[in-house]
C-alpha cells in the first residue's frame, strides 16, 4: 500500500506541475468505503491522514474502531436528512454532500445545539444518471444564499461526481463545469476555495481543472472488500 500511496502522490505532483499549480494545494483524501479498519490504519502508517466515507453507519463503526488515531474524516455520500443529526455529532472534518436548503438548515440547527462549527461543500449534480446525487445547477444559488444566514455551517466549495469513463480525460468537461460554477458564485461574492472532484481513474484531469480535494480509493486500497 505504501507504494500505491507514493504512486498517487507522484501523479498529483505531475498533474499539478502540468497545470502550473503547487501540489500542496491539493488534498488527498483516501476513500475508505468498504475498507477494513486495519487497512485504514496501514494507510495512516504510510503517511495519510484524511479518509472519506460514504455511509453513516459504516463510518460510525470505523471511526470508533480507530478513535485512537489522529485521523481527519470526511463524508462523501448522499446525506439523508434523517441521518443529518448523526453526521453532525460524528465530528467530520468536512461534509462534501450538502444538496438542499433543508439539509443545510437541519445541520445548522444541530450544530448550534451542539455548540459546533461544521465545514461543508455543496454537491452539484452535473450528470443525468439516476444514481448520482446533488443539487441541480439551477438550484445551487438557492443553497448558497441560504448559507449566508447560517452561523455554524460554513460552505467552503463545491463537489461533484461525474459519470464513470474508462479514459482519464473524458470527465474533464464535468470538472470544468464545476470550476465555472465556482467562478460564477465567486463573482456573486461567495468565497468557495475548494473543489472536491476527481477519483482514481480521472483525478489528473480534475487537478488540471482546479480540484483542491481528490477522493482516491482503488488506486490506494485496490479492489473493494465485501
Amino acid at each position: 500500500m505504501a507504494e500505491n500511496i507514493e504512486g498517487v502522490f507522484l501523479r498529483i505532483r505531475e498533474a499539478a506541475a502540468k497545470a502550473g499549480r503547487d501540489p500542496r494545494s491539493v488534498t488527498l483524501v483516501a476513500a475508505s468505503k468498504s475498507v477494513s479498519p486495519e487497512k485504514v490504519k496501514e494507510a495512516f502508517g504510510a503517511g495519510l491522514s484524511d479518509f472519506g466515507e460514504n455511509r453513516i453507519q459504516e463510518a460510525q463503526k470505523k471511526m470508533g474502531a480507530l478513535s485512537g488515531l489522529p485521523l481527519r474524516w470526511h463524508f462523501f455520500g448522499h446525506l439523508q436528512t434523517n441521518k443529518a443529526n448523526a453526521a453532525m455529532d460524528m465530528g467530520f472534518e468536512l461534509i462534501h454532500s450538502v444538496d438542499s436548503v433543508r439539509l443545510l438548515n437541519i445541520l445548522e440547527t444541530r450544530a448550534a445545539k451542539a455548540g459546533k462549527n461544521q465545514r461543508a461543500l455543496v454537491e452539484v449534480k452535473l450528470s443525468a444518471e439516476p444514481s448520482k446525487h446533488g443539487v441541480q445547477e439551477e438550484g445551487l444559488f438557492e443553497i448558497l444564499y441560504a448559507s449566508r444566514g447560517a452561523s455554524r455551517i460554513k460552505i467552503e466549495g463545491l463537489m461533484t461526481v461525474p459519470p464513470y469513463f474508462t479514459g482519464r480525460q473524458e470527465a474533464r468537461p464535468y470538472f470544468a463545469r464545476l470550476r465555472a460554477l465556482r467562478e460564477k458564485a465567486e463573482a456573486e461574492g461567495f468565497y468557495l476555495p475548494h473543489l472536491s472532484m476527481g477519483m482514481s481513474h480521472d483525478f489528473e484531469a480534475a487537478i488540471e481543472e482546479g480540484a483542491t480535494i481528490v477522493r482516491i480509493g482503488t488506486a490506494i486500497f485496490g479492489g473493494r472488500e465485501k
